[in-house]
């Protein structure tokens, strides 16, 4: 036990990955306690129960991923990640104080947080690449994927606290002062970017500055199979499964009939499960496409569970195996692209990752939001649960190709050896014959 909790949280043996960690934890805690928030504030005061309005509250806000997504992977390859990461921090603070502001004094309107969220995934969009990729600046190359697993862990045990925190909050004072909150807490951030010793620093290969570099990273993808799998599985899950905020606010709000402070703990038994599948990814050394294949079968049998449980405990059980199957599909994903990406490409490509993963939700969310207003909520966390089938069909036939590629090679390499002992007889053979007849 104590040899994997070590090896689990070995990262935490580096001085400046602690520091960034712990600052880290703090913000994602209050991100959490806001997401809840505006979910709320939408579904139930600014409008009557519609999800149609939170779909389109989350394509503002992650729509960005995907349309900036070429201008913000350039960016955290070229640019200083530790300045970058500096400014989109502090610019995501100032947006969440002003939507603070405005719902406390009760000036905010519907078409007020579409601007915020807007903002914020334009803010979002250039954060993201660099957060993720800044993590191989703290750590060497054989921690990155523990690295990775355990900053997945630490966004997700915040989720664990936040959202609860949140409904408490949300019953006790109102909405508006939990985004003042969240904008406090990231001054823990910036604080912890301060603290980080620049000599131990690991610097990442300059990138080349080429009139070509923006679409460089599409062609690098064009020419990996392996990267094009990964990324076409993502895409799937990340438009029609991870709707979570239409998924669970609807089902406790319309189907369970729960309050807030029951739609809050839902998100935080969610957690639970993607605390769990982090950690074990953090303690997984050689990520692999056959594990996202896997994990993307279990997500889909877990939204089809959780889409026909009768009761609402019942419900939230499911969604900690949800959780754990997610997690393990995206800090999985994570991972590889990473290890199988040259350094000088990371930013370029996790910045596609996360836009798939994120920025696609405005075709997908408007969608789900209006399945859940038309035909109900468990209709559509039934089509969350196709994505997942639908992605492992597309780990599952890249792997039978693969290992029919494999076999073919390892026949055509048993046949190469035979034809060389044949030609090294005949070699013996010829000289032979050529005496006699002389």
């Amino acid at each position: 036990m104590s040899r994997w909790l070590k090896g689990t949280f070995r990262s935490l043996n580096n001085p400046n990955y602690r520091v960034w960690a712990s600052g880290a934890f703090l913000s994602n805690v209050g991100t959490w306690m806001q997401r809840v928030a505006q979910d709320w504030v939408v579904l139930t005061q600014l409008t009557h129960n519609n999800a149609t309005a939170v779909g389109v509250v989350m394509a503002f806000q992650f729509g960005p991923q995907i349309l900036l997504m070429p201008v913000t992977g350039f960016a955290a390859d070229h640019l200083n990640r530790k300045r970058l990461l500096f400014a989109t921090q502090a610019g995501m603070g100032a947006l969440a104080l002003g939507l603070g502001l405005l719902t406390v004094i009760g000036m905010v309107q519907l078409w007020e947080v579409y601007v915020f969220a807007l903002l914020h995934g334009c803010v979002a969009a250039f954060d993201t690449p660099a957060r993720q990729t800044f993590v191989t600046a703290l750590v060497n190359e054989a921690d990155l994927p523990n690295a990775v697993a355990l900053n997945s862990t630490s966004f997700n045990a915040a989720r664990l606290i936040g959202p609860a925190v949140a409904g408490v909050l949300i019953a006790a004072v109102g909405s508006g002062w939990v985004f003042l909150i969240n904008a406090a807490s990231f001054a823990a951030v910036l604080f912890s970017l301060c603290l980080l010793r620049t000599d131990d620093l690991r610097i990442k290969p300059k990138a080349l500055r080429t009139s070509k570099g923006v679409i460089e990273g599409f062609r690098y993808v064009a020419k990996r199979s392996d990267l094009k799998t990964i990324l076409f599985m993502v895409f799937w899950i990340g438009t029609f499964g991870l709707n979570f905020p239409i998924f669970i606010s609807t089902m406790a709000v319309t189907v369970f009939h729960a309050g807030a402070h029951q739609f809050g703990l839902l998100t935080s038994l969610m957690a639970i499960g993607s605390v769990a599948g982090a950690l074990l990814a953090a303690g997984r050394t050689n990520p692999r496409i056959a594990l996202l294949a896997a994990s993307a079968v279990c997500f889909g049998l877990g939204c089809a569970l959780a889409a026909v449980m009768p009761t609402y405990w019942l419900f939230g059980f499911l969604l900690i195996g949800v959780g754990i199957s997610v997690q393990t599909f995206t800090t999985t994903a994570n991972s590889v692209l990473q290890l199988s990406t040259e350094p000088s490409m990371r930013g370029r490509i996790i910045a596609m990752f996360m836009a798939i993963a994120l920025g696609t939700t405005p075709i997908g969310a408007p969608i789900v939001g209006s399945i859940a207003d038309h035909f109900g909520a468990r209709w559509a966390l039934g089509v969350g649960a196709a994505s997942g089938f639908a992605a492992a069909i597309v780990g599952i036939c890249y792997l039978a190709r693969a290992r029919r590629v494999s076999r073919q090679m390892e026949k055509s390499s048993t046949q190469n050896e035979g034809f060389t002992r044949e030609a090294k007889a005949h070699d013996t053979l010829v000289p032979q014959s050529r005496d006699r007849g002389t």
